[in-house]
């Protein structure tokens, strides 16, 4: 049995989602790949050369000029620019990380960690210091989450197994969860965002219907797994508080054991056995896993409602085979920047910027969005941003109309 060299599960892990893109022209050099493929590929992967190596063995053959293409709706022109926006980004050197910042969003997460244990070390653990040192860890894991964001996303480091070690570290022993976990979803996300069958984040297991298709043919089919017309006010219950405590938590777990993940688990077990000797002193065995589960129940608010705001309120359905510029700004929106918004989402404010440019760090994002905006007036494309009030309102507008139109389809059609 032959060994895989250092990296090629993650690169190839990457790969299984941008390849999905390649489907009338394969190359074993990308950066020659002459379809829209190609702006999808260059988004993941900073050295070319590296995973090029890795397509050699994939290379079958050109397909023929009469085969049918899923390119041939995407418009050329728009796909002309981008290139020459992505040159000017490289230009302006908006891909060079630095260091300093990621240093500091670091500093600040051990900090947080700090003044929680002080908190319950010097007050006690009553009541009050109890919520107060939950919602400062609650406050360090949502910012840690942002952080491994940026490791898993190979914007920090220029060579990609610094990257990997450090997103191990941080998803691993500051959050006890697991990268390849991360990727597998993740990944699939960026490559088809608000895709149904491609896209993991609008997989709602028949709890909500999202979009405007899906709760039409949801209610045609005459399914009814809930009272989807009601599910803007049950996602109070069931969403926010739910996802990371019970559902994140139970895959991550089953996700590692099942597939032998045994290097995320050890980085896993690691912030579980921080945590526990931490806080058993001070809250016994059942207090700690009490206060472990709070934690993360808060956290999942925080969680759900950022990562949410910028997508679930957008065009939700099926493969529509734009070029990438097109289907990224289908599928994402922004929020206004301010100091607060930047820190309060990792600077997930720029969605838009984010999904064009996954590894550009995430402090230049703002100096491209000016550009990116230009780009949009000049095509005709909409580009939306929008307060953060109004952006986390739009979530429970979309889920409200969502749910009327499945109603309408269930009863009338």
């Amino acid at each position: 049995m032959t060994r895989e060299p250092p990296g090629c599960r993650r690169v190839n892990s990457l790969m299984l989602y941008t390849l999905r893109s390649i489907t009338s022209h394969r190359s074993s050099h990308p950066e020659r790949c002459a379809t829209s493929s190609q702006d999808a590929f260059r988004a993941f992967h900073p050295d070319l050369e590296f995973v090029g190596k890795f397509l050699k063995p994939l290379l079958i053959g050109e397909l023929a000029p009469e085969e049918p293409s899923q390119d041939h709706g995407k418009n050329s022109k728009i796909i002309e620019d981008f290139r020459a926006l992505r040159k000017t980004a490289e230009d302006m050197n908006l891909f060079k990380t630095n260091h300093v910042f990621f240093l500091l969003l670091l500093a600040h997460i051990i900090a947080l960690e700090s003044i929680a244990w002080f908190t319950v070390f010097y007050f006690g653990n009553g009541w009050i210091p109890t919520l107060i040192t939950a919602f400062v860890l609650a406050t360090s894991q949502a910012q840690a989450g942002w952080l491994q964001h940026d490791y898993g996303h190979l914007s920090v480091y220029r060579k990609p197994k610094w990257n990997h070690l450090v997103h191990k570290f941080v998803i691993g022993h500051l959050k006890g969860a697991s990268a390849n976990w991360w990727n597998h979803r993740h990944f699939q996300h960026h490559a088809k965002p608000n895709i149904f069958h491609k896209d993991p984040d609008v997989n709602m297991l028949h709890v909500f219907v999202l979009g405007e298709w899906q709760p039409i043919e949801y209610g045609k089919k005459k399914l009814k797994y809930l009272p989807y017309n009601h599910q803007h006010e049950y996602f109070f219950l069931i969403g926010p508080p739910l996802l990371i405590p019970m559902y994140f938590q139970y895959q991550i777990i089953m996700t590692m054991i099942v597939h032998k993940n045994w290097v995320d688990l050890a980085w896993a077990i690691s912030y579980y056995i921080r945590f526990f000797v931490t806080y058993i002193p001070f809250y016994g065995i059942l207090g700690a896993l009490l206060f472990l589960n709070f934690i993360r129940f808060l956290e999942s608010h925080w969680f759900v409602w950022v990562t949410q705001m910028n997508h679930i309120v957008m065009e939700i359905d099926q493969e529509a085979y734009r070029d990438w510029f097109s289907s990224q700004l289908t599928a994402t929106c922004n929020v206004e920047q301010s100091f607060f918004n930047d820190w309060f989402s990792g600077h997930l404010n720029f969605q838009i910027e984010h999904h064009l440019f996954p590894t550009m760090p995430r402090h230049n994002l703002h100096k491209i969005a000016p550009l990116v905006k230009s780009l949009c007036a000049k095509h005709g494309i909409e580009y939306q941003e929008k307060p953060l009030l109004r952006a986390l309102l739009d979530i429970i507008r979309s889920l409200k109309k969502s749910g009327k139109l499945w109603l309408d389809a269930y009863l009338h059609k």
